[in-house]
């Protein structure tokens, strides 16, 4: 019972609000998906410059400003944080090291890899959550990583590790291959990902939450089937080295670290 009411809580937050996995307003629904995939980059830059980052920038923080769903978010993205600062603290090893934190908000993952002691390049498509980064590094003294606007395709450079935590919901399926060999080209040893795990759970649970109205203004969200993840990886020459799932009631994702093998 307590399982089956955790489900609906979840379906009725999808619909009215918007959590890890957002969902468009039911009136836009007769969008076509190919109109969909042109206007996914235009839609997530100008939500996160306005309504989005005034609400992400609250869940992101240590704000007393939110609701029990919005915490729930919140736990839920720390513990995927955590996991990745675990791994990386495990191989001792990170000091000194280049790291790009791709789709870097505001500065959540970016920010405790610097004061470990990497390299930092971090950017998001979204110019006023980079510099809400840039603003927390400089408030704590961290003169080690460089906050920039960028959408993921057009970063550059070669890096130690490349991370994109919880951006590839933005990313259409078509997109999701070329999005992973994107992040692989820029990596010498491991890339970093989290994604909404497409399963019949979740499929179920966003079908139904489309039912209801939904808010305002969201970004449309997508959910990828593991395989094409691992498929991807793969061709790009890496394997999957560890991973974890992290799933609270309203916020769940799917977290690969994979090394190069070729």
């Amino acid at each position: 019972m307590k399982k089956f009411s955790s489900a609906i809580l979840s379906l009725l937050f999808v619909s009215s609000t918007l959590a890890f996995v957002p969902l468009q307003q039911q009136q836009q629904q007769h969008v076509t998906h190919l109109a969909a995939s042109v206007d996914d980059k235009t839609e997530v830059r100008e939500y996160f410059n306005s309504e989005g980052f005034n609400r992400w920038n609250k869940i992101y923080s240590e704000s007393d400003d939110v609701n029990s769903v919005q915490m729930d978010i919140r736990t839920g993205h720390d513990q995927t944080i955590q996991k990745i600062l675990n791994w990386i603290a495990a191989d001792g090893d990170i000091a000194g090291k280049t790291v790009c934190d791709c789709g870097c908000g505001v500065g959540s993952l970016a920010i405790p890899l610097a004061q470990m002691g990497a390299e930092l390049s971090a950017s998001d498509i979204s110019d006023a959550m980079a510099d809400e980064a840039g603003r927390r590094a400089k408030e704590l003294g961290i003169e080690n990583a460089k906050f920039y606007s960028s959408d993921l395709e057009s970063v550059t450079g070669s890096y130690s590790t490349v991370t994109c935590v919880d951006v590839a919901i933005h990313y259409p399926t078509e997109k999701m291959t070329e999005m992973i060999t994107h992040l692989c080209s820029l990596a010498q040893d491991r890339v970093i990902i989290s994604f909404a795990p497409k399963t019949w759970y979740y499929v179920a649970l966003k079908k139904v939450g489309e039912l209801f109205p939904g808010p305002s203004k969201t970004t449309r969200a997508y959910l990828h089937e593991e395989e094409v993840v691992i498929k991807a990886l793969k061709a790009a020459g890496f394997e999957i080295a560890r991973d974890e799932m992290t799933a609270t009631n309203f916020y769940f994702s799917r977290l690969f670290e994979a090394k190069r093998v070729a």
